[in-house]
């Protein structure tokens, strides 16, 4: 996905001149950031680290080069670095729902109960094993799930080859397939390949 009409680069260029441009930046992109963050930290703090993204954004705005990355790339590059200083939270959240199942952010995107069911029962094992997957690793994977980010978006978000995703990409995968015997498990692979491009 590139950036939308209007120029997301103009915006941030105008808004070192004119700082109330960067707004229209937060309207277009933090709905998308905020679902990531949900889905990574819980609601409890996706508010904050979706407020800390786009301050850390702002500040940083006169070094965004356009001719590098992306806006959306460079914002989820920012969030991931966020996440990862709460990333205790992180692990703590996929711990619990390894436990119950219960993953709150997905209710409100499951429509019926057998969905939710289904849902809960395949989010267990996959939950103990993103929790066991290392932060590179797990930020590539959901990178690329959640946020449906491509390769080529993901390297610019994190600073890595493209080759390097693809490594951490297959490494994740094939770890969550061991992990939660996904091969035997359709429901458990459809959620590893989430996103997976057409």
């Amino acid at each position: 996905m590139t950036d939308l009409a209007g120029g997301d680069a103009e915006l941030i260029a105008a808004s070192l001149e004119e700082p109330e441009c960067f707004a229209a930046l937060f309207d277009r992109h933090a709905p998308a950031i905020h679902q990531y963050v949900t889905r990574r930290l819980g609601r409890d703090a996706a508010d904050d680290v979706t407020a800390e993204t786009f301050l850390t954004a702002f500040r940083i705005r006169a070094r965004f080069d356009a001719a590098r990355a992306g806006v959306r790339p460079w914002l989820y590059g920012i969030a991931a670095k966020e996440i990862g200083r709460h990333r205790r939270q992180e692990v703590k959240a996929l711990k619990l729902l390894a436990r119950t199942g219960h993953d709150p952010v997905a209710d409100s995107w499951t429509d019926s109960a057998d969905d939710r069911l289904a849902a809960e029962a395949a989010a267990r094992p996959l939950a103990g094993a993103l929790a066991r997957l290392s932060a590179g690793d797990r930020h590539v994977l959901l990178l690329f799930a959640w946020a449906d980010l491509s390769y080529q978006e993901i390297a610019e978000a994190l600073g890595i080859p493209v080759g390097t995703v693809r490594s951490r990409l297959n490494r994740a995968r094939r770890k969550l397939r061991t992990a939660t015997g996904a091969a035997g498990n359709p429901l458990v692979e459809a959620r590893i390949h989430e996103g997976d491009p057409a």
